[in-house]
């Protein structure tokens, strides 16, 4: 008797755990990454690519050419068409990626020359964040936020290792005589494409750490310019679309057969896609990766570039160094097998500041405070999930302009003290009917979020006459 009731209570405590784990797989999913559960915490894979436009991606609409690996990602994991990036230039959005802030808060707001402005010890990264549970991290390719020498080098914010450029505009040239592994100087002969060797690097780091829960910061530089590509690239395209050779000039190179360039230099990024993937799987690491891919900020007219070619800002209006949607609206697709639900298109508003404790919620680590960002872990677990009350940006190379967004509406201020400009983008994604009159109400609280949303910058102090305007 006493054993059927032994037998009987270990049936039903086996049911009860049973019917917790199913009523949430976040449950689930918080058991198995808890601070405990080293071996089942998950790699986290942030791949950026550099100037690529929301419409540069064949599952995103382009036409010219076609990127099949990582479109495959799209099949596989979730597609969101309203992603955000930090801001409409490099450092402003690569600083509000790895702290958590929007630019009316990051200390980075606009790109600076001689190696940009660096983080400070209190900006704490995605990186940093990491390390507190037990994350090998590495990044390989662009930083833009600390040169060496400076608080801000990426080896001094949480990075274990780290290859490719810390300038930006070092950044410009593929063939360089330099690049850095972690405060040392690597010498070159000018040969070599430094987007092969980044490659190489980061797929050394997946190898050296597949038995450690790690962060790979995949930074790339395609296709920001100049456009600059092998032959073995290049040749598929040439002879494909009309040219007009660029003479270059500047930081940027001549380039006889731009358009085929940029296609190329897409083309190779898309293969390095698929190498990865292919890494993860040899290594037994595809279903414990999660792989997040996007853009820095829009597409570029730099170098030869051209957007309107090959449709690079897709139905969006504006570029690169623009605050409409063409500048700021981003590519953004995320791949985990068996926790994300492929196939998946998600019309979610969210924005780069969100990864910091989006990250920390997959690691079980605890963000840091007073940030702007929220985890969009339950809208990758398909749940329930908190919503932005807006998001914001501001830029400050053209003057000191503002955007934001509040559920379907985004307003765009080109100049202090001007009328802001509003779209409806259920209705109007293209941002071509300003909508500002007939709703005032819409205005008069945009206007009380424009002042509030924001912090004075020491690095981008505004104008007298803008500060007076601005509040």
């Amino acid at each position: 008797m006493r054993d059927r009731k032994a037998t009987l209570s270990l049936i039903l405590l086996l049911v009860g755990a049973l019917a917790l784990l199913s009523i949430s797989p976040s449950i689930t999913l918080a058991s198995r990454m808890g601070r405990g559960f080293k071996d089942h915490k998950p790699n986290i894979i942030f791949v950026l690519a550099d100037d690529l436009g929301y419409g540069d991606l064949s599952c995103y609409g382009q036409k010219r050419f076609t990127t099949p690996n990582i479109d495959k990602l799209a099949v596989e994991g979730m597609r969101f068409t309203q992603v955000y990036a930090g801001n409409t230039v490099c450092a402003p959005s690569r600083c509000a990626l790895m702290t958590g802030l929007h630019t009316g808060h990051t200390l980075v707001r606009g790109n600076k020359p001689d190696g940009g402005m660096p983080l400070r010890p209190q900006d704490l990264t995605v990186a940093e964040t990491l390390k507190q549970a037990n994350y090998v991290t590495g990044g390989f390719g662009k930083w833009g936020l600390g040169v060496e020498g400076t608080t801000g080098h990426p080896n001094r914010k949480g990075f274990d290792e780290w290859f490719g450029y810390l300038d930006q505009t070092h950044a410009h040239s593929y063939y360089t005589d330099h690049l850095y592994k972690n405060s040392e100087k690597v010498l070159l002969d000018g040969t070599q494409y430094s987007h092969d060797l980044i490659v190489d690097a980061a797929f050394e780091f997946i190898k050296k750490n597949k038995d450690n829960p790690f962060f790979l910061y995949f930074s790339l530089t395609i296709p920001h310019a100049s456009l600059e590509v092998p032959d073995d690239s290049l040749k598929k395209y040439l002879g494909k679309y009309p040219e007009k050779p660029f003479p270059g000039g500047g930081t940027y190179t001549k380039q006889e057969t731009p358009r085929a360039a940029f296609a190329a230099m897409i083309d190779r990024f898309d293969q390095s896609v698929g190498r990865m993937m292919t890494l993860l799987k040899e290594l037994g690491l595809d279903e414990s990766t999660i792989v997040f891919f996007t853009s820095d900020n829009g597409p570029h007219r730099e170098g030869g570039g051209d957007p309107d070619f090959f449709n690079s800002s897709g139905p969006l209006r504006g570029i690169k160094r623009d605050l409409y949607e063409g500048g700021i609206r981003a590519p953004m697709i995320v791949r985990w097998p068996n926790r994300i639900r492929a196939g998946t298109v998600s019309k979610r508003v969210w924005a780069f500041w969100d990864f910091l404790p989006t990250a920390a919620a997959i690691a079980g680590a605890n963000a840091p405070k007073k940030i702007d960002g929220i985890s969009l872990l339950p809208t990758l677990l398909g749940k329930e999930q908190r919503h932005h009350d807006y998001l914001y940006w501001e830029f400050f190379e053209r003057g000191f302009q503002q955007a934001i967004r509040v559920k379907n509406w985004k307003a765009v201020r080109l100049e202090a003290g001007k009328p802001v400009e509003l779209y409806d983008l259920d209705e109007d994604i293209g941002e071509q009917n300003n909508v500002a009159a007939k709703h005032p109400d819409v205005v008069a609280h945009i206007e009380k979020l424009l002042k509030a949303a924001r912090t004075d910058s020491e690095g981008w102090p505004l104008k007298a006459d803008e500060a007076k305007k601005s509040r």
